[in-house]
Formats: structure tokens, C-alpha cells, sequence
């Protein structure tokens, strides 16, 4: 039992503070542009897909504005994707876990109706120094947010303090280890202290102190996130995974082409070029990648796509591992108007057998017996002694 539990906490704990793909969203250049000619989705909606995602949405405009966002529906994966990946037995032994903590700490990880994670960007300060981005991770669902918290105090153990800011108490935490590489590393510097802050009943932030206190500010209605890029980010309420973005204007925002924090300075170029949208979904039979990246212009997008085009099919030549190749060859990219578009359709058999041979332990190879070299014996050659006289 206590196993389970653990294995459930730490499944919740690594949810809650994983990251991985990177996407940008920046709330005035966003990809508005993909239609969803240009980018199809699965056509499959579940059961109240588009009540959920409308409550998703509503639940995310009271978020402070981002740079980047990732949107991941953990319900889906649970439900649809990992019983198909994972043995039978795995799976009820994950969802017994789950309910073992929904008794015991009143947290039942499979409640959770979406994990958000976001990204922004700072101006230099003053002093032209660079400012590392911000990040928070915020998840809501049927869950209490205030057992999370007890969770993560507990979790701690006792190195949580409180601070209060406006109308809420946002628990902080030093990582030790990291703030005394910040001090030498500045990128390190926005991971040195971790903060957590229930937003209300059944959503819960981790991250970065002044990204918190943004979205605590945010609940009161200030500098919300544009409900124009979660729409582009939430286009299809289907998805596993998506995500949208605008590296460009990051660059433009934390390298000083927009002035300082406290000098701004107007753009010189307004360009959409680089917006992108993301995303990873799934029907009976296959998972569905869809993207497109802006490309200012239709010369430039087909000058990139020859680019891509080539690297894929370098890639399906070099790579030696038959499923890897066999999933390139589904991948389909092309210019449309000034976009490139990219669209992949992998069964899931293909995907399940690279997961099965990555899991199978390797066969090790018996060292093989070096042959016993003797040591060739020495020839003893007798000097002749010259007798006296001679």
C-alpha cells in the first residue's frame, strides 16, 4: 500500500513539475493565421469535449500574460494512451494507487483536467544584464488544491515557508543545490526558488516567485493572458499535447531590440515569422502529429520546407533502426501561402514496437577467453673463454 502511494506522489510530483518540448506564445503575435485547413486535427471528439475545453479556457484566461505555453490533457493520456503502451496489470496497479491516494490524501491524479505550462520572458534590467525566463506549471481539475499544498509541506519536510501576498500565502522553497550554482550561473537563477500558491479551490501554480505572484495578481484581473493565443493553443480539444509559440518575439523581448524594463523602446520589425503551432493526438489506430510555422512569405516558406525536406530524408537514409525509419517515412511537410505546414500519421503498432525493443534488456555479450600466449624460452649461447697464453 504505501508503496502505491508513493509511486502515485511522486507520478503527481513529476506531472506537476516536468516540463519537456519547448513552444512560445506571445499574446500579440501569435499563429492566428493556421486555419484548420492548414493544420487538421483528428476529427474525433469525445464526450463533452467541447464543455471541457470551454471550461479549460475559462479557467486559463484569469492566468497572467505568457511567452510560451504547453498544454497537456492528462485525462486523455491516462484513459486512451497508456493502457495501450502499458501491460494490463501495470495499469491496475497505477489506478490502485491512485485511489489509495485519493483516500489517504485526497488527491486523485486522474481528476486532473489539464496541466498548463507557461513561460515569459523579461527585458534586460538597467544594467543590460541578461534575466533568465520565468516559468509555472498550474493544474485544475476536481482536486483540492489545499491538500496539494499540504502534500508539498509535507514533501518538504518543513523547509516551506509561508509569505503572504494580496489575499493569498504563497509557499516558498530555496533549492540549495541550485542557488549555489546560480551563484556563478545566472541561467540557474529563476530555478534557485520554487514557489507554490493554490490560485483558488481546485488549481494549484509551481514555479518561479514573481511569476506566482503575476498570477495572483493576474486573479485579480490584471495582465491576463489573451484568450487569442489560448485559442490557438486549444484549437483542438482532442489533443495529448500542444502547443504554440512566437520564439522571435522572446528573442526580440530578452535581448533588448524592445528597449529595457525600465527604457522601452518601440519595434523596428513586426514580423510573424517563426509562430508556430504544435500538436499530438490520437484516433484507434495512430498518433497524429499537426504543426505549421509562419514563414513571413511564400518564397521563404518554400525555401525552409526544401531545407526540412531534405534533412527528413537524410535522417530515413542514416538512421539504422528500422522502426525509426519507418516513422519518418510518415512524416509530410510542405509550403502553404507563407506557412510550412507539417502533418504525421504514425500507427501505433510502430510506436509500441520502438517502445517494446527500447524496454528489452540488452543480451550481454560473455567476454571472450584471450588465448594463453607462453613466453618463448631464451636460447642460452656459451661463450668460449680464451685459454692464458693463447
Amino acid at each position: 500500500m504505501k508503496k502505491n502511494i508513493a509511486f502515485c506522489a511522486g507520478l503527481l510530483a513529476g506531472t506537476l513539475l516536468a516540463a519537456t518540448v519547448e513552444a512560445q506564445v506571445s499574446p500579440k503575435t501569435h499563429p492566428s493565421t493556421y486555419t484548420s485547413s492548414q493544420v487538421a486535427t483528428s476529427g474525433e471528439e469525445g464526450p463533452g469535449a467541447d464543455g471541457s475545453v470551454q471550461t479549460v479556457l475559462s479557467a486559463l484566461t484569469t492566468l497572467p500574460e505568457a511567452d510560451t505555453l504547453i498544454y497537456i490533457n492528462p485525462q486523455r493520456i491516462l484513459n486512451e494512451a497508456v493502457p495501450r503502451f502499458m501491460p494490463e496489470k501495470d495499469v491496475a496497479d497505477m489506478r490502485s494507487g491512485f485511489n489509495q491516494l485519493k483516500q489517504n490524501v485526497g488527491i486523485d491524479p486522474a481528476k486532473i483536467e489539464y496541466i498548463i505550462l507557461a513561460v515569459r520572458f523579461k527585458k534586460p534590467s538597467a544594467g543590460l544584464s541578461f534575466i533568465p525566463p520565468e516559468f509555472m506549471l498550474v493544474a485544475g481539475g476536481d482536486m483540492s488544491a489545499d491538500s496539494l499544498l499540504v502534500l508539498a509541506r509535507m514533501a518538504s519536510g518543513g523547509k516551506l515557508r509561508d509569505e503572504k501576498y494580496g489575499n493569498k500565502t504563497i509557499g516558498l522553497m530555496t533549492v540549495e543545490q541550485i542557488a549555489k550554482q546560480a551563484e556563478t550561473n545566472l541561467l540557474l537563477k529563476s530555478f534557485a526558488e520554487i514557489a507554490i500558491v493554490p490560485l483558488n479551490a481546485n488549481t494549484i501554480a509551481v514555479g518561479t516567485t514573481a511569476y506566482l505572484k503575476a498570477a495572483v495578481d493576474a486573479a485579480e484581473g490584471k495582465e491576463r493572458l489573451s484568450r487569442e493565443g489560448l485559442d490557438s493553443l486549444l484549437r483542438d480539444p482532442t489533443v495529448l499535447i500542444s502547443a504554440a509559440g512566437s520564439p522571435l518575439s522572446s528573442f526580440k523581448k530578452t535581448f533588448g531590440l524592445l528597449g529595457t524594463e525600465t527604457s522601452p523602446r518601440p519595434a523596428g520589425c513586426d514580423s510573424a515569422f517563426g509562430d508556430f503551432y504544435a500538436s499530438l493526438t490520437m484516433d484507434t489506430n495512430n498518433f497524429m502529429l499537426r504543426g505549421a510555422m509562419n514563414a513571413d512569405n511564400p518564397d521563404t516558406a518554400k525555401i525552409i520546407n526544401n531545407l526540412l525536406s531534405g534533412l527528413v530524408q537524410q535522417a530515413v537514409n542514416t538512421v539504422t533502426d528500422k522502426a525509426t525509419q519507418s516513422a519518418l517515412k510518415y512524416f509530410s511537410i510542405r509550403p502553404q501561402e507563407n506557412e510550412i505546414v507539417l502533418s504525421a500519421d504514425v500507427p501505433q503498432q510502430i510506436v509500441l514496437d520502438f517502445i517494446k525493443a527500447q524496454a528489452k534488456p540488452k543480451a550481454e555479450v560473455a567476454p571472450t577467453a584471450k588465448p594463453v600466449t607462453r613466453a618463448k624460452k631464451k636460447r642460452m649461447v656459451r661463450r668460449r673463454v680464451a685459454k692464458l697464453g693463447q
